[in-house]
């Protein structure tokens, strides 16, 4: 069953703008470390914080949150699997947050698609949850919230 969704939109240029600007100061406050270390390696920092930020959004719209009720920017992350799939995880709140949206006996999977095509960024988070016994049957391929059947 899906228990959320969430899509989000970023320009590449703005998020230029900031890091011209504010540098790491922003990415400081919004990026993981591997997620900076990753940006800072491609042709295009820019692009890769932009799909990045718009994953953020696009997972605290999956959570039902948006960014408030407590969630911080770096308690959802972007990271990349050896083939270069990216994976969304969730700390802190976040991941308190997709325990609570969670049934009983389920796992929560998190989706992500992240793509560009300048000045564009867009992301899209899927939240699934399956039977645990299903899941456990499914490579996972990111992290995951497996809640127990008391």
């Amino acid at each position: 069953m899906i228990l959320g969704i969430g899509t989000d939109l970023a320009n590449i240029e703005r998020i230029q703008r900031a890091l011209d600007r504010f540098g790491d100061r922003f990415r400081d406050r919004v990026f993981t470390i591997t997620e900076q270390n990753r940006a800072e390696r491609m042709k295009d920092p820019a692009a890769v914080y932009a799909k990045r930020w718009a994953a953020k959004e696009a997972c605290s719209k999956a959570l039902g949150t948006g960014l408030r009720m407590g969630i911080a920017w770096k308690d959802m992350a972007v990271k990349n699997m050896p083939t270069g799939q990216p994976v969304m995880e969730v700390t802190g709140w976040a991941k308190e947050r997709l325990e609570q949206m969670t049934p009983d006996g389920y796992t929560a999977i998190l989706h992500v698609s992240l793509t560009d095509d300048h000045p564009w960024a867009q992301a899209t988070v899927v939240i699934e949850a399956l039977p645990e016994d299903e899941a456990e049957k499914r490579p996972i391929v990111g992290p995951v919230s497996r809640r127990k059947v008391l």
